[in-house]
């Protein structure tokens, strides 16, 4: 399933902070293909360092990073539609902290559940699934424009946000439990998108915006 965008609202205010992270993490992209293995190296999250102590900065460096063209394209495309809605309840100032304290969340989930690994952690994805665990909270019932695919089947369909992001939920909760008890060799940080989740599903209606005005264009 690959959402496309939101056909029950869409925000009266310009998502500017949605814009300006996505802009960073394609800058931050180039960079990468620029410099290199040693750039990516330099600023992803290793799990052991963490855990030793060093390399802090990286759990704040490593949400910017990606780890090739699907993966910046995918998280890119979620967040846009997810984020902008999500921006506008909270307020530009809330939404970046909600931000990048799911990215910390979610990226510590992932360094206690791998704790002795050499393996570079990098990605957006975990800050993202917390802003869909925001929108699950906030919005369950707005229609997703969502492309699903069924074999070679594809179809374009409207579907509710509480089931889309359920069951990418769903599969990320098994996935991350199969990863478990398997031998860490890299691959989707399933942990950071279970931890980055649950932090947006329990602590988004912290950072709402507290005025009943609703800033809407509805559909």
């Amino acid at each position: 399933m690959i959402p496309l965008g939101n056909a029950s609202r869409r925000p009266l205010r310009f998502p500017t902070a949605t814009v300006l992270i996505i802009l960073v993490n394609g800058l931050l992209f180039i960079a990468e293909l620029t410099a290199g293995l040693d750039f990516v190296q330099r600023w992803a999250v290793i799990p052991r360092d963490i855990l030793a102590g060093r390399r802090w900065f990286t759990v704040l460096t490593a949400m910017f990073l990606h780890a090739g063209w699907a993966h910046i394209l995918g998280n890119m495309l979620f967040f846009w539609v997810f984020g902008p809605q999500i921006e506008n309840a909270m307020g530009t100032v809330r939404y970046v902290v909600f931000y990048l304290l799911g990215g910390w969340v979610a990226t510590m989930a992932q360094v206690l559940t791998t704790p002795a690994s050499p393996i570079p952690v990098v990605g957006a994805s975990g800050a993202i699934a917390a802003v869909m665990g925001a929108f699950l909270i906030m919005f369950p019932r707005d229609r997703i424009r969502t492309v699903v695919f069924f074999g070679w089947f594809i179809r374009l369909t409207l579907m509710p946000a509480a089931v889309l992001i359920g069951m990418w939920f769903i599969i990320q909760l098994f996935s991350g439990l199969g990863a478990l008890v398997q031998t860490q060799r890299g691959g989707v940080a399933y942990m950071a998108h279970i931890g980055g989740f649950v932090f947006g599903l329990l602590l988004s209606r912290f950072f709402r915006k507290r005025v009943r005005r609703v800033d809407w264009y509805l559909e």
